[in-house]
């Protein structure tokens, strides 16, 4: 968006019930508010993060259903109803999440479709809430001593919230923590060597998606004076999903994009279709369907995008400069022993892929590891950065066991790595992606990113993530989508990834795969100067001229077991290294 286009739609949204427009208006403002509260946290939940879920409406009733009990039968006063009802909110997104949020594929919206279905049951079969006839005469709200009756009075308190929320969710993803919510899509490998906790964010976000709907149901509450379970069933559930995917599932403002249209088109609908086919029925849902088919093909990304494609778009604002640097962990002494594989297998069933190998690294040594495809690798670099549990042997960095250890404890302690398969995050920048590197590095949490208390430290990991994308040339692409780059960029990217957690150990994985021969040679000198540094570096690679002319020493493997380990110049004498892999006159 423009600079000026939120301030200017927040004040007309904030100051639309002095203007004289009619009530029902004001009415279908509300609810456009109220819907796009709860889209707001599918768009994290479900957009940003990829956490496909059909059960908020369940947590929309929470939050109603805790307004109007509390207010009719206790009489406690709306802050009061808000607090209980958002911590029981996060009471449930909690169990459920810590249940259902290791899942993944279509098992978790299915999960999602059954704890929706039993909240919605419990609030229908509950004595206590009125059952299926719910809870009526609930009073008006009243803040400060002023009732803000259901109408123009608690017009601005709706949009208020919604605004605040798109802002927080704004602030969110431009930080730290959003960035981890945003490398949730790419899967669970990347995020987890960087030292990202999946579990902990899709847990963040989950509640905080909850939170939202929670909310936005204490509103409906006062709102409509009277609860009961339709609303908030998996029906309604579904129609937030579809309107956040027709506004734009990726972006905080197709919440209200999709909101508005769904409410505004549904009434006319509601209308229009019994005239046309001469029978009562709710027949938009039949049209809702037929369009959300028809989005998904020819409009994935939402409405939204539509829009957002013609407006001038701001490049982020270079504000780091002079920005004190992020504090580094004490380097090891070259020569000093750091990394120690000790008879490391992995099976998988009967397969052996690594058998019984051994090797070890020395600070400031620059370690090939090479052989034919299918030799086992990459599954020995997966086995040391922890994304393979060890199925025997042992594996020391620095003299302390990192066998069993997770991926993010082992980037704790400074090992870091590239992959095979390149793994950035497609809809972000090339300096965020590398800023994804410096995540261990900083320790500003959600809140305070939403709060705008982290600025200090942002400008300090956007000015690392610059200087590493200095250090291997790729400064002038920064701002550019990490997804626009092609192949050989995007494993420069990822280097300047890993440069960012400031490793003692980095592990490239064919990291001059894609690369021509300049952008070969230049990366073969930056991999010197980082030795020279006193980095450690243990790379796979079938180029073996970029191997021989910049490794200290080659352990070569075939079939997962370790063939020899020598000089390049012992390596390329090898007759056994010669028919293994570089082939023999024969």
């Amino acid at each position: 968006m423009t600079r000026f286009a939120f301030p200017a739609f927040a004040a007309f949204m904030l100051v639309l019930p002095v203007l004289p427009v009619p009530d029902f208006w004001i009415t279908q403002s509300i609810y456009i508010g109220l819907y796009a509260i709860v889209a707001l946290g599918l768009v994290l939940l479900t957009g940003v993060a990829g956490l496909i879920s059909f059960g908020q409406a369940a947590f929309v009733g929470v939050g109603a259903y805790s307004a109007a009990y509390l207010s009719t039968k206790l009489g406690l006063p709306p802050l009061a109803t808000l607090a209980v009802g958002v911590a029981l909110a996060v009471l449930a997104a909690l169990v459920l999440g810590a249940i259902t949020l290791r899942m993944s594929g279509h098992y978790l919206p299915l999960a999602t479709i059954a704890w929706g279905l039993a909240l919605n049951y419990a609030m229908a079969n509950m004595e206590s809430l009125g059952k299926y006839d719910g809870i009526l005469g609930i009073p008006t709200m009243e803040l400060l001593g002023v009732d803000l009756g259901t109408g123009r009075g608690l017009h601005p308190l709706v949009w208020a919230i919604a605004l605040l929320a798109a802002l927080a969710s704004m602030r969110l993803l431009d930080s730290r923590a959003g960035r981890a919510i945003r490398s949730l899509r790419s899967g669970a490998t990347m995020a987890e060597a960087m030292g990202i906790s999946t579990l902990r964010y899709k847990l963040v976000v989950f509640v905080l998606a909850a939170v939202l709907a929670a909310v936005s149901g204490w509103l409906f509450a006062y709102f409509q004076r009277s609860v009961s379970p339709s609303p908030f069933s998996i029906v309604k559930g579904i129609e937030y999903l579809f309107m956040a995917v027709l506004g734009g599932i990726g972006h905080v403002f197709g919440a209200f994009v999709g909101s508005g249209l769904v409410r505004v088109v549904e009434d006319e609908l509601q209308v229009l279709l019994p005239r046309l086919i001469g029978t009562s029925g709710s027949f938009e849902v039949i049209v809702f369907g037929i369009v959300l088919v028809a989005v998904l093909k020819y409009a994935p990304e939402g409405l939204w995008a539509f829009v957002q494609r013609r407006l001038p778009q701001r490049g982020r604002a270079r504000d780091w400069e002079g920005a004190a640097p992020l504090a580094a962990r004490d380097k090891p002494t070259r020569g000093e022993p750091l990394l120690a594989v000790e008879r490391v297998r992995k099976t998988f069933g009967g397969l052996v892929a690594v058998n019984d190998v051994s090797f070890r690294i020395h600070a400031g040594d620059i370690v090939g590891l090479i052989g034919p495809n299918g030799a086992g690798k990459s599954t020995t670099f997966n086995l040391i950065t922890g994304v393979h549990t060890i199925s025997g042997g042992s594996v020391h960095f620095r003299g302390q066991s990192i066998t069993g250890l997770p991926s993010r404890e082992i980037a704790r302690l400074g090992v870091s790595r590239t992959f095979q398969h390149v793994k950035l995050v497609p809809e972000m920048t090339v300096l965020e992606n590398v800023a994804l590197g410096g995540y261990l590095r900083t320790r500003a949490g959600s809140l305070r990113a939403m709060l705008r208390l982290e600025r200090q430290e942002e400008r300090q990991l956007m000015a690392e993530a610059e200087r590493q994308l200095r250090r291997i040339g790729m400064e002038a692409h920064m701002h550019e989508l990490a997804g626009n780059l092609a192949l050989g960029p995007q494993r420069l990217v990822e280097i300047a990834r890993a440069l960012a957690t400031d490793p003692a150990l980095l592990l490239l994985d064919e990291p001059a795969a894609g690369l021509r021969l300049k952008e070969k040679q230049a990366l073969g000198d930056v991999l010197r100067q980082l030795r020279s540094e006193g980095m450690s570096i243990l790379l796979v690679e079938h180029d073996m001229d970029f191997v021989m002319g910049l490794t200290d020493r080659i352990v070569v493997m075939e079939f997962g077991t370790k063939l020899m380990e020598g000089t390049p110049a012992e390596v390329q004498a090898s007759p056994a290294v010669r028919a293994a892999y570089l082939g023999t006159d024969h």
